[in-house]
């Protein structure tokens, strides 16, 4: 058998090392790549001495944007800090679709549907953190139902199943605030599910997660009253979005309610009612009677 000369043994040994240092090289840059599409931007809406705006939320500090959030806006060069602001609803909706029936624990032993049950909420429903869920006076039985909310950042008319997550902007927290008895007596929905205050969205915009894996949390008074993750729906964030838009065309800044997990309960006034949504944070809100 040849022995190989000291000369070819070193440099067949830089070429192993220099390989395994190219395949190294190779890892970090796939993880990179990986970490970069994992990144989460959280979007607010807020006001400031007298001023509306959009920002990028990041710790404690709220920097603020130019331009329009749903394209390619910029940061101004403006900061300030979080407790210096009152966060409002993260989005102004044109439009606002539901889907109910959509979690096989809060269908119980009712069938499970053949498609989304939608029905819609009016854009006068909407409002933000630490607003007031306002009971009308004639309402007896008002229930909170703690849901992932659906952000549609580009006008979405016939999309596939497929292609759905190219249209979706990102998820926030959203309570389809409903009263139970006009649910079971009104024509339709109108006043059950879209009456002013009856949807509370926020505290931000959240760009990145995974949407199918979420952990949905309604606090009342602090007790945990629904826990379950996006993963349990019926129907898929993708599914809904394509549906809806078979017949409806998005446009940017419309929300969708996904559906809300488990049995929910009514609630009174001075009570304090939280939606939690995993990596987008606490949506709070205080019930009171109208006045």
């Amino acid at each position: 058998m040849n022995t190989p000369s000291p000369r070819l043994t070193a440099s067949i040994g830089v070429g192993l090392i220099g390989a395994v240092l190219l395949a190294g090289a190779g890892v970090l840059a796939l993880e990179s790549e990986a970490e970069a599409s994992q990144q989460v931007t959280k979007y607010v809406r807020y006001s400031h001495e007298g001023a509306t705006s959009y920002g990028i939320l990041e710790g404690d500090t709220v920097y603020e944007l130019d331009g329009d959030l749903f394209a390619s806006p910029q940061r101004s060069g403006r900061s300030m800090p979080l407790a210096d602001v009152t966060l409002l609803a993260p989005v102004e909706p044109s439009k606002v679709i539901a889907v109910g029936l959509n979690y096989r624990s809060h269908i119980g032993r009712s069938p499970v549907p053949e498609y989304p049950g939608l029905f819609a909420k009016y854009p006068t429903s909407i409002i933000g953190p630490d607003a007031e869920i306002i009971i009308p006076a004639d309402a007896g039985n008002v229930h909170y139902e703690g849901e992932l909310v659906v952000v549609i950042g580009r006008t979405a008319k016939n999309v596939s199943i497929e292609d759905a997550p190219d249209y979706i902007f990102g998820v926030t927290a959203g309570n389809d605030v409903s009263e139970r008895a006009w649910q079971g007596t009104d024509l339709q929905w109108l006043r059950a599910k879209a009456a002013d205050t009856f949807g509370p969205i926020g505290p931000a915009i959240v760009v990145g997660l995974d949407y199918n894996d979420l952990l949905v949390e309604t606090r009342l008074n602090g007790e945990t009253r629904q826990s379950e993750s996006s993963k349990d729906l019926v129907f898929g964030v993708d599914h809904i979005v394509s549906y809806i838009s078979r017949y409806v065309t998005l446009y940017p800044g419309d929300v969708i309610f996904t559906g809300t997990p488990g049995a929910t309960r009514s609630m009174q006034p001075g009570d304090v009612v939280e939606i939690e949504v995993q990596g987008v944070g606490v949506l709070r809100n205080t019930v009171a009677a109208a006045r």
